[in-house]
């Protein structure tokens, strides 16, 4: 039978090992944060010339075209850089 002691160090190793995947794994998911959305009446396309990616709240995503964040809105991966809500405000230039 083995010993409690050598289980719990398995367990222990296999936790440490499987924590760095986990972190990086949960931060390659896409998100949503529904509730601000519809508060600040989010939607999909431009409002006349104000779109997201002319925001200075925008965060970009990998390339210019590919969904990004919101300093607005957190926990909140799939803004359209040619989105608009009412917390829009110019970038400077």
């Amino acid at each position: 039978m083995p010993s409690s002691r050598r289980i719990w160090l398995k367990i222990a190793a296999a936790a440490a090992v499987a924590a760095p995947f986990a972190t990086l794994s949960s931060n390659t998911w896409a998100t949503k944060n529904d509730a601000l959305r519809s508060a600040l009446k989010y939607q999909d396309k431009p409002s006349g010339a104000n779109e997201c990616s002319g925001c200075l709240q925008f965060v970009a995503g990998k390339t210019a075209k590919d969904l990004g964040g919101c300093k607005v809105i957190p926990n909140d991966t799939e803004i359209s850089p040619n989105g608009y809500c009412t917390a829009w405000v110019k970038k400077p230039l």
